[in-house]
């Protein structure tokens, strides 16, 4: 090895880190001073060390969580209405109880849809109130409570569904003379009067899951009511306590009256009716756009006599017509 003390010191003498190691003794930095202990003459005992009694910390309060509970579903108790059977069939309607018929296997088919779209409304995806339906069309005449009607009887033999069916055409209401039900305050009284619950307007039938709101008083101001603030809670109250309660809306058609368009800003799902060889397609276009406030809108093609594909709904259960 190299002989470091025969390395000649530069001219200007040690470096201050060298000379300052000469004066200090830098080890005593690096470790903690030892003091001087007396020599130790007999036997070593280890010291008694009492325990350091440790401070208890305060007891926190038990924070006790609220248990929410769902509300129970609760039907509407409403004035029950037997609904003549004999009726349904005069008005071509679905029969509940009966055989299967092409009818019910279409309309079987169009609330198929309709449920699905309401499910996975009801879970947070897609639109929201798609438990909400307009039934609508462009002009009168074309089928739009032949068709909400129909369309009520069939969700109302859904086993884990229950069907309201408002008569929302309030100048000229048909919903009650199309199920044979006797008439009484209804969705435009309730607007009217905040005094009045609407649940108290509702009539029951017996048939099970089916339950109607009639129209109500006519008035001069039935488009500003149904636009005021009140419409959401009144609304609102009619699905509370039941979530698998299908609300469907038989309103007057877009092109003739303007409740159409505000009950669109209200629902979650619009069903537009489209008589074949009677609704012109600039028709269809002017009311799809007034009811723009929906954003789910599908069309109901009504009244067709002829299939492309040859479709007969209801023959594999040996109905014919």
């Amino acid at each position: 090895m190299t002989d470091q003390t025969r390395i000649p010191l530069p001219p200007s003498g040690p470096s201050l880190i060298e000379r300052a190691s000469g004066s200090f003794d830098f080890r005593t930095l690096t470790r903690p001073p030892i003091a001087d202990l007396p020599p130790v003459t007999g036997p070593v005992t280890a010291p008694v060390v009492k325990p350091v009694p440790q401070p208890v910390p305060a007891t926190q309060p038990t924070l006790v969580q609220p248990v929410v509970t769902q509300p129970e579903a609760k039907p509407f108790h409403g004035v029950y209405h037997k609904i003549d059977r004999a009726h349904l069939r005069e008005q071509c309607l679905i029969e509940p109880e009966s055989a299967v018929t092409g009818l019910l296997e279409e309309f079987r088919i169009v609330k198929r849809q309709l449920l699905r779209t309401a499910a996975e409304s009801r879970g947070g995806r897609g639109a929201v109130h798609g438990e909400r339906i307009l039934v609508c069309s462009a002009h009168p005449g074309e089928g739009k409570t032949f068709c909400a009607a129909n369309l009520a009887l069939s969700i109302a033999a859904e086993k884990d569904n229950e069907v309201l069916l408002v008569d929302a055409d309030f100048a000229k209401p048909s919903v009650l003379s199309t199920l044979g039900l006797p008439g009484g305050p209804g969705l435009m009284d309730a607007l009217a009067d905040p005094s009045m619950a609407v649940e108290d307007c509702i009539i029951g039938t017996d048939i099970a899951g089916l339950y109607v709101l009639p129209a109500g008083n006519a008035t001069g101001s039935d488009t500003e009511y149904l636009a005021s603030s009140r419409t959401g809670e009144v609304l609102a109250r009619l699905t509370a306590h039941a979530p698998n309660r299908i609300v469907i809306f038989d309103s007057p058609p877009a092109l003739a009256a303007s409740p159409a368009s505000v009950l669109a800003n209200h629902v979650g799902q619009t069903v537009m009716i489209v008589r074949a060889d009677m609704t012109g397609e600039a028709a269809l276009r002017d009311a799809v756009h007034l009811l723009s406030a929906c954003d789910d809108i599908k069309l109901l093609l009504n009244g067709t006599r002829f299939s492309t594909t040859g479709r007969r709904f209801g023959t594999y259960y040996g109905y014919k017509e």
